[in-house]
């Protein structure tokens, strides 16, 4: 039999687990001529808010060993370009869109998911509550587990259209904001964002981004991504999205192992456009070697009793 690599995000079905993640991926469009969109289980838009923003000047992104730090600001088109020039393209290319929407308030959250709800081809909402390198909005609500809550609640009551908050990985309990998110009415999470870090040229003793401060992100992530998501998944009964440092099948199933049902790709993106045709055939090959007939059997199925010690 052919293994059934669909999955449920509350009232959302996927073809397979695997979603472009924000930011590493466009706004999809630029990724048409190398990956059918359609195959995908989802792709995420870059940032929006109501209106087009600059980011931060370059340089903006540095890479460190096993990973990324960028500072990109949230560079963005703002939601009303997005709905008339984009997501048009993105229908006709049968992707199934979760639209990021950032705000530096809580109204400004409020407003762009309101164009959203009107819009066709939206398939969900991912809520930026996390980017670490703007100074306003974002992760002051992420970092707050009343803010978390009043903003996904905010956005609930304001749109139809599922509700996913992502969530940082910089702050002390994440599992305690994914509960917060649950309470507000959030039908999912994705996590994690990037982690807050900085990068020192020591020839110059100057930032090598001109932020300063950016979001790590790549392989270097991974073990401790993986350990949040299995914190959060013993604490909330949404589905999760996982992420961070994701390079190939097995680490994908990794997080799913640890709870989370589909996951995301970012960075790794970068390095290999044709990713997602190889983590599928991965994945197929890892159901089939262990019997597994829906990819969806193994979410949250990690034992975690001590492995048996090796005798030499």
């Amino acid at each position: 039999m052919t293994p059934d690599l669909s999955v449920k995000l509350g009232a959302l079905t996927l073809p397979n687990p695997l979603i472009a993640a924000s930011g590493c991926f466009g706004y999809g469009l630029e990724y048409e001529q190398v990956v059918d969109l359609s195959s995908l289980g989802g792709i995420v838009s870059k940032g929006l808010f109501m209106k087009e923003r600059q980011g931060h000047p370059p340089p903006r992104i540095v890479e460190t060993p096993a990973g990324m730090i960028n500072a990109i600001g949230l560079q963005g088109i703002g939601v009303h370009r997005f709905v008339n020039e984009k997501l048009p393209l993105l229908r006709r290319a049968g992707a199934r869109t979760f639209v990021n929407v950032c705000g530096t308030t809580l109204d400004e959250y409020v407003e762009v998911c309101k164009v959203l709800s009107d819009a066709e081809g939206v398939a969900a909402i991912e809520l930026n509550i996390s980017c670490p390198n703007i100074k306003e909005g974002g992760i002051q609500f992420g970092c707050s587990l009343d803010g978390t809550y009043h903003v996904v609640s905010a956005v609930k009551k304001a749109t139809h259209l599922p509700v996913i908050p992502k969530l940082t990985p910089n702050v002390t309990d994440v599992a305690s904001f994914a509960r917060a998110a649950e309470d507000a009415g959030a039908d999912a999470i994705s996590l994690v964002n990037t982690f807050l870090a900085m990068a020192i040229d020591v020839e110059t003793r100057r930032p090598r981004i001109t932020n300063v401060l950016g979001g790590l992100s790549g392989p270097a992530i991974r073990p401790i991504a993986v350990r949040m998501v299995w914190e959060c998944y013993q604490l909330v009964k949404i589905p999760i999205i996982g992420m961070g440092g994701i390079t190939d099948a097995r680490d994908a199933i990794e997080f799913m192992l640890a709870g989370a049902a589909a996951v995301q790709i970012g960075t790794q993106n970068f390095v290999d456009p044709f990713i997602w045709s190889k983590v599928i055939d991965g994945m197929q090959d890892y159901m089939k070697r262990h019997n597994v007939a829906r990819i969806s059997e193994l979410v949250g199925t990690f034992d975690p009793a001590p492995p048996r010690a090796v005798h030499a």
